[in-house]
């Protein structure tokens, strides 16, 4: 039945992957994989990719118990490593997103936490996938594009783009990077371009006409981080006067295996060159011409503060070593 569908000449119809019977539905799941993991299979039409999507989607939302909700979100985000070609990967991931966008207002609160879960998977699955591949450079524009390009969760300019997407991905996105990299697809892995994977963040901060959206990237994904690449290299000092804070997560593996862009000729850089590079980043897009007024003063004085922090730690270490 559903492994008729997945013949040589298109992948897995809609009906089996959104059946009311799991087992139809799981074996959909099994033959797609297997169908898109063909060495010499080519892009699909995106026609095709979207219907596609569309089945996998509601393949999801017939899930109904936590445990198989879990394996199953594992399941659909793994087939992005299981792809052989890089492009096809990309291209399932375009699909991932363009579905998930236009489809988010549709999920009711009852189903949100798994749709919130997958997404989870998939941003993991996207670090492994760019991580096998080196951090090729194309790849990783590609990635960028598919999250900020118009369809995509990070574009300030489509009005369909759902603001609590951008926010999930505000929470989780260096999070997941970290977990990414504690977790490689081989040993000694190339640092992470950080300043590339964080473009899309920085542009959306600088360009979103939405005060909470600006709020929530700065809150949940900029001062976290700039506070670990802070407390890696002063763990030994006080607490910074400005910003005390009770738990703050410190991204073990993210500080310590990563670069600004071309991972290859830089190495892991230092925590505070790092500091320095996304400060650098984000002051630059602070300053572009497309840069909302509000945005840019927000931006401009989280430039401030945190080089103030930077001065003020030379300063006391300047004073210890004296």
């Amino acid at each position: 039945m559903a492994s008729e569908a997945a013949s040589s000449s298109g992948p897995p119809l809609g009906k089996y992957l959104a059946s009311t019977d799991k087992k139809t539905r799981d074996k959909a799941i099994k033959n797609l994989a297997a169908f898109l993991s063909d060495p010499s299979r080519d892009a699909l039409p995106q026609s095709e990719m979207a219907k596609l999507w569309k089945g996998i989607f509601y393949c999801f939302w017939m899930s109904d118990k936590p445990l198989v909700q879990q394996a199953l979100a594992t399941e659909i985000a793994e087939i992005l490593l299981a792809i052989t070609k890089l492009s096809v990967s990309l291209q399932f991931l375009r699909g991932f997103w363009e579905t998930t966008v236009r489809e988010w207002n549709s999920i009711d609160r009852l189903r949100i936490d798994k749709y919130y879960m997958l997404v989870r998977r998939f941003v993991n699955a996207s670090f492994r996938l760019l991580m096998r591949a080196d951090w090729d450079e194309a790849a990783c524009q590609e990635y960028n594009s598919i999250l900020s390009s118009r369809g995509g969760p990070l574009c300030s300019e489509d009005l369909r783009v759902p603001t609590s997407l951008a926010y999930h991905l505000a929470d989780i996105y260096v999070e997941e990077l970290d977990k990414a990299l504690g977790n490689p697809p081989s040993p000694n892995p190339l640092p992470a371009p950080l300043s590339t994977l964080l473009s899309p963040f920085f542009t959306l901060a600088a360009r979103t006409p939405t005060a909470t959206t600006y709020q929530r990237i700065q809150s949940a994904l900029l001062d976290p981080l700039y506070t670990a690449l802070d407390t890696s290299h002063d763990s030994d000092e006080p607490p910074s006067r400005k910003r005390p804070r009770l738990s703050t997560p410190t991204f073990p593996n993210l500080v310590s295996n990563a670069c600004t862009i071309r991972p290859k000729e830089e190495g892991a850089l230092s925590s505070s060159a790092l500091k320095k590079a996304l400060l650098k980043q984000m002051f630059e897009a602070a300053s572009e011409p497309d840069t909302r007024d509000a945005n840019r003063r927000k931006l401009y004085a989280l430039w401030k503060e945190h080089m103030e922090d930077d001065e003020d730690g030379a300063d006391s270490r300047g004073v210890d070593g004296s």
